[in-house]
């Protein structure tokens, strides 16, 4: 008996039909992805938490040479590559 009632025999076959509809090289970029979100989220927090103990809290957007915001340029990239 594993989690909730579900066996390992069903976990299995449930994680060989996922394999079979995505593929595992798709699978992979999938949880390459998703890990490299968890940790800047993670690292995210860890400045977060170390600003806030030293009391102060600086939040500064680095500007590329022509003073439009980076996270600007990659949302109007974004757009374009759509």
């Amino acid at each position: 008996m594993g989690l909730g009632g579900i066996s390992m025999w069903q976990l299995l076959i449930i994680l060989l039909i996922v394999v079979m509809i995505f593929g595992t090289k798709r699978l992979k970029n999938i949880g390459s992805d998703l890990g490299g979100a968890i940790k800047g989220f993670k690292k995210s927090m860890d400045e977060d938490s170390s600003d806030n103990a030293d009391g102060t809290q600086k939040k500064e957007i680095k500007s590329e040479s022509d003073g439009t915001p980076t996270a600007a340029k990659s949302a109007e990239k974004e757009k374009s590559d759509n």
